[in-house]
């Protein structure tokens, strides 16, 4: 017999941004599989009931901290106006009081479950009081304690990056935990460092990210780059600083001795006027398509030969996955996410030393996907196969599951 759980995401809503979507695959792929009831902010109640739920016989339990969320989101846009991960950073602290509220909220029902999965938000900082409810306690799978890269001030200056430290404030805490976590499952090197010795014991690696390989077919490669045709790069994520995307520019600016190049930018955010600013004194187009939804995202890896993610500071990566899904090789950054899920034989990573060294990797390696073509084709069908393999969301929720039998028991 399968447990009975109950699941809380902070973040959990299909359609509205990475850690949301990770809570929402949870939910919505474990409620098929056991007995869920979801405990979420009540925020996300507007995504959810659009998409459907509660689905397959599931409960939800909204959580209402509106009144102390307001105001925190609108301080923080008020101290930092140009930094969107710092407002993310201090709007994140409603989550306690989320926590503390859910806690009060299912004190009471507690018997109707057989252990708590807390999976979003996915920072190891994030410490629940779930575990008073004397249930075992699942926890992740988590993705922090990257620490900011020195070499990139002209960007993390923008990112007002000093406040990630404040996330240490919490180790602390979280030494004097009384309730710890049963198991937990960590994503990366990093956040295995962010751990307490305590957690380590019972941690096991999983990714928090993953694909939905029928959201991200594999289509066949464009006509091959040449003279009279361009080398179509294509770049998604958030116009944030630290996605660095001016190193791309110029990395396809020094490649272009080596053939005509095409840069398209999809996605949004407060650096989008100033780099299409910067795009359009360029020798070569791009174009930038803004926020785009998942099905024209595929449509762009299509008519894409590569994938290019400049990011400096990169937790995860889930973009590249989607690439990868895509059958479209990626040429990422040698630091944090994608130092785990790029290499050799999917793409390139290049080093992260400085800035210089970013835009000339990624000049040497739009060069080669220039001179051979056919070998980066192969690469990109090789990214496919090693989705499938390893990292569909599917293959994360059914390890999920396992461990919730075996926790459980």
């Amino acid at each position: 017999m399968t447990p009975r759980i109950l699941l809380s995401a902070y973040q959990c809503a299909p359609g509205q941004g990475s850690v949301s979507q990770i809570g929402w695959e949870w939910y919505s792929r474990m409620a098929r599989r056991t007995s869920v009831t979801l405990v979420t902010h009540i925020r996300n109640q507007p995504f959810l009931e659009a998409a459907g739920a509660p689905l397959n016989g599931s409960e939800i339990i909204y959580i209402d901290t509106e009144w102390f969320a307001r105001r925190l989101y609108g301080a923080a846009r008020f101290f930092f106006p140009g930094s969107e991960h710092s407002v993310f950073l201090l709007s994140s602290l409603d989550f306690f009081v989320y926590d503390r509220a859910a806690l009060r909220a299912l004190a009471s029902r507690k018997s109707e479950w057989d252990l708590v999965h807390i999976v979003t938000p996915v920072s190891p900082s994030a410490h629940s009081v779930l575990g008073r409810l004397g249930l075992p306690v699942l926890r992740g799978p988590l993705n922090g304690g990257l620490r900011t890269p020195p070499n990139f001030p002209e960007f993390m200056r923008a990112d007002s990056a000093w406040l990630y430290s404040l996330r240490d404030l919490a180790k602390p805490i979280q030494a004097l935990r009384k309730n710890p976590p049963s198991a937990t499952f960590y994503a990366n090197q990093s956040t295995w460092n962010a751990l307490s010795p305590g957690e380590r014991k019972q941690a096991e690696r999983l990714p928090e990210i993953a694909v939905d390989p029928a959201c991200f077919p594999a289509a066949p490669w464009p006509a091959r780059p040449s003279s009279i045709n361009p080398l179509k790069v294509l770049f998604v994520g958030r116009l944030i600083p630290a996605k660095a995307l001016p190193l791309l520019f110029e990395g396809a600016r020094r490649a272009l001795a080596n053939g005509p190049i095409e840069v398209t930018v999809i996605g949004d955010g407060p650096m989008r006027q100033a780099w299409e600013a910067e795009s359009k004194t360029l020798p070569y187009p791009v174009h930038f398509l803004g926020s785009r939804s998942a099905d024209e995202v595929s449509a762009a890896f299509a008519a894409s030969h590569v994938f290019c993610l400049p990011s400096i500071r990169e937790s995860g990566g889930a973009v590249l996955l989607e690439a990868m899904s895509a059958a479209r090789p990626a040429i990422a950054v040698n630091y944090g996410g994608p130092a785990e899920l790029v290499n050799e034989s999917v793409g390139r990573l290049v080093p992260a030393d400085c800035s210089e060294s970013v835009a000339g990797g990624i000049a040497a390696a739009l060069s080669d996907v220039i001179a051979n073509p056919n070998e980066w084709r192969q690469r990109g069908l090789a990214g496919r196969q090693h989705v499938l393999l390893n990292h569909t969301w599917d293959q994360r929720v059914q390890r999920g599951l396992a461990l919730y039998c075996q926790k459980a028991a």
